[in-house]
Formats: structure tokens, C-alpha cells, sequence
């Protein structure tokens, strides 16, 4: 057993929980600069910036600047219509590629708002979920698509394993691991010798070894072979351990080194909850047994990131939220790969 885990007996500590943001759309994503800058994905087809003093401005192209958002909970959350952005990162030159979860494309977003269309087809086919993106020290994105499924929520009772991995380099895109049941989110240790990946709806963490070449080895599970909820979103800690959060149950729980589970922050309503087990278990899940599984704090608890000046500052993401509920860690964040880049030059 590793000793002295800091979140071995932590628990958040919900009177210290404060929100940051106000009137967010779909906040699915952060993105934390080192001056304290936050960016969070905003389903009117762009994203929130979150300046340190709290000013924030929606950064969108303009024919989307007051777009006449879908208001019903099929067409927002199960048909995902119109441009929605999901998974973020930042580029080099601080620009900002987005897995658009609504038009099934990878797009890049300048800071002014400007998008520019980087891949919607892999293969000659359609990309299908993009779900998240992630840059790595070589300059590859690495994208996550959880299913070629309409609508999506299908693929949670089939067990649909049509989710896939690619890469985005000079080379073009391309697949490089397929065969998962809801790829969501994926992230790198320290030394980027794993590529760790979130399927969702098989509720457990893989983790594939990564190769110069950009090629994938073999799949594992990381820690317990069945999580209690969907993974969607995770993070590593300084420590090593991988916060991860449950959504619809709506629970923060962490993967220590050693493997074992803690559970750091329960919002969930345990009834829904209770339901939503059980229906997963039957392959009988509907999206309004979906819709009634959800906490207060960061309902449909999507994502978190570590931020502030020592990466001490955690911050929740959500997908029905309009604010980005943060309290501290007793332990940083891993930082990201932009973490000492300079956008502002």
C-alpha cells in the first residue's frame, strides 16, 4: 500500500464549496490558465471565459451570439442538436480545440470567437460523438468518440462497443484503439506512458500503453473492474491518484495508486440513483429515468480540473449546471500540458 495518501480519510468539505460563473450553458468542460483564467464549453456554440475577477464573457461565433437554445430536455440532452461543445483543450498559440458534441466534429476556436472546421470524418465516415480532445507533449491530439449510435443514449443498453480512440497529427486522423462501450474522456500519466480512457457505459477505466509511433498496446482496467455509476470525467493529482466523476449519481470518487476507491463528495439523490442501478443492470434505461438522477451542486457532474496558482483549486463541470461549484484539495493537480505556456505574450 502507498502511505500517506492526502485523500486517504478527506472528504470535500461542502460549507467550504464555492461557485465561480453565472448563467453557464452546459459547462461540460474546464480549462484553467495559470493566471487564474477559466474557459468552460457553453452549448451556444463556443465557450465562457472567466476572468480572474469574475467578468465573463461568452466567446461564440456571432450568428451564435443569441442563438435560441433548446429548451426540452430530448433535444438538448438526447438528440444533442445544434453546436455543442464538449471536451476542450488549448493549442499552443492559445487557441482552443473543442470535441463538438453536437455536430459531430473536432473544431478549433480562437479567442475572438472564430471557428474553423479541423475533422467531422475518419476513415470516410462520419466521426460520430466526439467527446473529448486532448494535446500531449509530441503536438497529437488524441480524440475520444463514444458511439456512432442516434441518438447516443441507445448505446447504454446495447452495450454498444463502437466507441474509439484517434489521433490527430501530421499524418491526418486516424484510429489507433477501438471496441470501447462509451468512450468519454482520456488523459496521460506524468510520463505520458498511458493513455488512460474513460467507457462510460461499461462503467470502469482502461488504460492503454502509448508507443512512440503514436500506435496503442493492449487494453487493462485500471482499479475496480466495475465502478458504482458512469465515469465521464477524470483527472490525476500530484499523487497519483485519478479523481473521477460519476455523473447522473452525481459523485466525485478517486482511484488511488494502490487501487482502491474513495468516495471524496456525494450529491446524488440516492433514490434516482437507486433506479438508475437498477435499470442499467436490466438494459432498461429511458432518458427520464436518466433525467431524475441528478445532484444540486453540479447536476449531471460531467468533469473536474485542477486550477488556481498551486493547482490546489478544484473545479466541477456539469452538464445542466449554470455555475462551476470549486473548493481546495489537500493535494495539486498534475498539471496540464499548457501550464507554462504563455498565452498572453
Amino acid at each position: 500500500m502507498v502511505k500517506n495518501n492526502p485523500l486517504r480519510g478527506w472528504q470535500v468539505d461542502r460549507a467550504s464549496i464555492r461557485h465561480v460563473g453565472h448563467d453557464l450553458q452546459r459547462p461540460e468542460c474546464i480549462l484553467a490558465e495559470r493566471d487564474g483564467t477559466l474557459w468552460t464549453a457553453d452549448a451556444r456554440g463556443g465557450a465562457v471565459r472567466i476572468a480572474p475577477g469574475g467578468e465573463q464573457r461568452l466567446v461564440v461565433p456571432r450568428a451564435c451570439a443569441e442563438p435560441a437554445a433548446a429548451s426540452d430536455f430530448d433535444s438538448r440532452y438526447v438528440q444533442s442538436q445544434g453546436s455543442l461543445p464538449n471536451g476542450m483543450a488549448f493549442l499552443p498559440d492559445g487557441e482552443i480545440v473543442v470535441a463538438n458534441w453536437g455536430s459531430d466534429s473536432v473544431d478549433v476556436l480562437d479567442r475572438e470567437g472564430r471557428v474553423r472546421r479541423l475533422v467531422d470524418r475518419i476513415d470516410g465516415q462520419p466521426l460520430g460523438k466526439a467527446n473529448f480532445v486532448l494535446r500531449d507533449r509530441s503536438g497529437r491530439l488524441w480524440l475520444s468518440v463514444t458511439t456512432r449510435m442516434i441518438p447516443w443514449t441507445d448505446s447504454i443498453n446495447a452495450r454498444a462497443a463502437d466507441g474509439y480512440i484517434a489521433v490527430i497529427d501530421e499524418q491526418g486522423p486516424r484510429i489507433v484503439a477501438e471496441g470501447f462501450a462509451g468512450t468519454n474522456e482520456v488523459r496521460m500519466d506524468a510520463a505520458e506512458e498511458w493513455l488512460y480512457v474513460v467507457e462510460s457505459n461499461a462503467r470502469r477505466i482502461s488504460r492503454l500503453r502509448v508507443h512512440p509511433d503514436g500506435s496503442l498496446g493492449l487494453r487493462e482496467v485500471y482499479g475496480p473492474q466495475r465502478l458504482p455509476g458512469f465515469p465521464d470525467g477524470f483527472a490525476f493529482d500530484a499523487f497519483g491518484n485519478l479523481w473521477v466523476t460519476l455523473v447522473m449519481a452525481d459523485r466525485l470518487v478517486a482511484i488511488t495508486p494502490d487501487g482502491e476507491l474513495l468516495t471524496l463528495l456525494d450529491d446524488g439523490n440516492p433514490d434516482a440513483t437507486r433506479a438508475l442501478d437498477a435499470h442499467y443492470e436490466a438494459r432498461t434505461l429511458t432518458p427520464e429515468i436518466m433525467a431524475a438522477a441528478c445532484g444540486t451542486l453540479a447536476p449531471w457532474m460531467a468533469s473536474l480540473t485542477f486550477g488556481g496558482p498551486d493547482l490546489k483549486t478544484v473545479y466541477l463541470g456539469s452538464l445542466r449546471g449554470t455555475t462551476l461549484p470549486s473548493f481546495r484539495s489537500p493535494v495539486p493537480g498534475l498539471a496540464p500540458i499548457h501550464w507554462n505556456e504563455d498565452f498572453h505574450a
